[in-house]
């Protein structure tokens, strides 16, 4: 397949794919040979000039990535490096999605083995990630996530006055301010603010824009970091789990994200809208969840809550190679 772009990557073949409907371009770089510019990156991504992708991948030796010298000696086990840019050229710090296609790619590629049960280890920009096969879907461990603190009562955290919410958000399309719950991923220094909603006619009826886009932005009170992610959520009740009998919660989701607007997935804001309603479930909550989105269907783990309220997560979903590109 050919692509008449103009994007400065003349002559290189990209590896296109998509994680849940989130698409990437795999650039084979493993030397660090090429050099990409922010100009390229967003030539090659653009959807009516480009190719189209929500960002591209450099899929680089660590030790021969600039920068990450000393990241390689610290951790010899990540071979890989996801060196990782949004499609505007900005470096990106989203793992979940683009992790999970770039191990796809290390196994097409016979870049690693990666037997059925076996996990990678990749260098990203969040740290080390173990990513884990099974069948045909990959797990990712994406690290802690934290929680605000909660009120004292008498001295010990999560008092009677803890509502599980921190902020108010007013969505357009739907009447009145509605509470949401702020979630860190410390890591990828990316915030998020989950919200639930009562019923999937009032998700279906939020009208969700860039926050730099036309029409009415989403607003918050009070206002979250810069790039922060929105999760509208609508608990589905809980499943058993044939295979293990343990309670897996079912979420419907739509995800707003401050790079692309309204995304078909996002594996930071499906971590965040789980331990969300975790949070709000209490104790004997489901520590599995399914999350139906747009893109398809992604799996979260939420690990025991440590006393510092920060929580552990893994995100399990699909990733497919869907093409091969050279760029004329």
């Amino acid at each position: 397949m050919t692509s008449s772009t103009g994007t400065g990557l003349t002559g290189r073949e990209l590896i296109k794919g998509h994680a849940a409907a989130r698409d990437f371009l795999m650039l084979i770089d493993p030397d660090c040979q090429f050099p990409l510019s922010a100009g390229a990156i967003a030539a090659a991504c653009d959807r009516r000039t480009g190719i189209g992708a929500d960002g591209l991948v450099r899929v680089a030796r660590t030790k021969s990535l600039p920068g990450a010298e000393r990241f390689a000696e610290a951790v010899p086990e990540a071979e890989w490096f996801m060196d990782h840019y949004n499609a505007d050229g900005s470096v990106a710090e989203e793992l979940g999605d683009a992790a999970r296609l770039f191990a796809q790619v290390l196994l097409a590629e016979s870049l690693a083995e990666i037997p059925e049960g076996a996990s990678v280890t990749i260098g990203t920009r969040a740290g080390a990630r173990a990513v884990t096969r099974t069948g045909d879907l990959w797990t990712v461990d994406m690290g802690t996530v934290l929680l605000p603190a909660r009120p004292e009562d008498d001295g010990e955290p999560g008092g009677s006055d803890w509502q599980g919410w921190d902020t108010s958000v007013l969505i357009p399309g739907i009447d009145g301010p509605r509470a949401g719950l702020s979630v860190t991923m410390p890591a990828m220094r990316c915030a998020h603010t989950a919200v639930a909603l009562v019923d999937e006619a009032e998700l279906d009826a939020a009208i969700l824009v860039r926050p730099d886009g036309p029409g009415e932005p989403v607003r918050y009170e009070p206002a979250p970091e810069p790039g922060s992610g929105l999760e509208l959520i609508v608990a589905l009740g809980e499943e058993t789990d044939p295979g293990s009998g343990e309670a897996v919660g079912v979420a419907r989701l739509r995800l707003l994200t401050s790079g692309m607007g309204e995304a078909p997935s996002c594996g930071e804001g499906c971590c965040a809208a789980a331990v969300a309603l975790h949070e709000w479930d209490g104790p004997g909550a489901p520590q599995s969840y399914r999350m139906l989105v747009p893109g398809g269907e992604i799996g979260v783990h939420v690990g025991a809550s440590p006393a510092s309220d920060d929580v552990a997560v893994l995100l399990t979903g699909p990733a497919q190679i869907t093409g091969r590109i050279t760029v004329l």
